[in-house]
């Protein structure tokens, strides 16, 4: 795979081409996210349009198609697709969503702490849904990584090596269920009805429902977010970092957060030197240096 077939360019390209084929004009579109999926708005038609940035995610956006009506049928709190059909594009399967605008107000951790308690009170769907496994997802990434040095290519795979046997002990006991897989308050919107709604189903799984509240958690230390996670904690009832499993559940999630731009570390917008940073400070065993979201990054250089 060539890091260039999903350079910013090449996705407006894609976004354009789908468009067409679903007979839409994309002369207003806004780009929301440009991580693992390019993710764009076209509000005079509604419509969100998600188009994933690896041929190796094919399996996981079936996933988030299936499990997206699933949500619909049981009127769980999450973003409604907008048409029940995907289009292909250069290979890629891509799925239309509502488009809901930003409000004045903007959904917080508190509201987060609300939507999981609905969502780990859902009962598994009619459907097999993946265990939860950070480190399988991390190998898949590290497999589409055409910029990591070989140095930090052997660092991440021995990392995976190291945290396996505690991810296999921790799904094998504690608290499971449906999980997001990815909560944070970046993730929800509210619906026409002022409802708060999660979005982003990437992730979603069956796990120890620990992982969901291990992503504001970590952000507590890494992006600065202390009052976040206060208010999290708050509005779900618990304090993850009290649990036995959470020096797993952060290593999990901190992989998460690193290899999540491997595959794009020639992209450019500074996700190279960020990367570096976060890898450093785990090689270091420096649990406070503080990082930055790749997101912000990736739109800092959009503008």
């Amino acid at each position: 795979m060539s890091a260039g077939r999903f350079t910013e360019t090449a996705m407006k390209d894609m976004l354009f081409d789908v468009a067409r084929q679903a007979d839409l004009c994309a002369d207003d579109f806004l780009m929301l996210n440009l991580t693992n999926n390019a993710v764009f708005a076209l509000p005079q038609a509604g419509l969100v349009v998600r188009i994933p940035r690896s041929f190796g995610l094919d399996e996981r956006v079936l996933k988030v198609f299936e499990i997206a009506q699933w949500f619909e049928q049981i009127d769980a709190p999450t973003i409604r697709l907008a048409r029940h059909e995907m289009i292909e594009t250069h290979g890629l399967h891509v799925t239309l969503w509502t488009y809901l605008p930003h409000t004045d107000g903007r959904p917080t951790t508190s509201h987060l702490g609300e939507v999981l308690r609905e969502i780990h009170a859902l009962p598994l769907p009619p459907f097999r849904l993946p265990e939860w496994n950070p480190v399988a997802d991390a190998r898949a990434r590290i497999v589409d990584a055409e910029g990591l040095s070989k140095g930090d290519h052997a660092f991440l795979l021995d990392w995976c090596e190291e945290l396996e046997p505690a991810i296999v002990e921790l799904r094998s006991h504690g608290n499971h269920g449906l999980i997001h897989g990815d909560a944070h308050a970046g993730n929800l919107l509210f619906d026409c009805h002022g409802r708060t709604v999660m979005c982003d189903f990437d992730a979603v799984c069956a796990g120890p429902r620990g992982v969901d509240l291990a992503s504001v958690a970590v952000g507590d230390t890494r992006f600065r977010n202390t009052d976040k996670y206060e208010s999290l904690k708050r509005a779900y009832g618990k304090d993850v970092k009290l649990l036995d499993e959470w020096p797993t559940l952060r290593q999990a999630r901190e992989l998460k957060m690193i290899v999540a731009v491997v595959p794009y570390l020639n992209s450019g917008n500074g996700v190279q030197a960020e990367f570096n940073l976060r890898l450093d400070s785990i090689r270091q065993n420096k649990l406070d240096v503080p990082w930055t979201p790749f997101a912000q990054l990736a739109l800092r250089s959009s503008r």
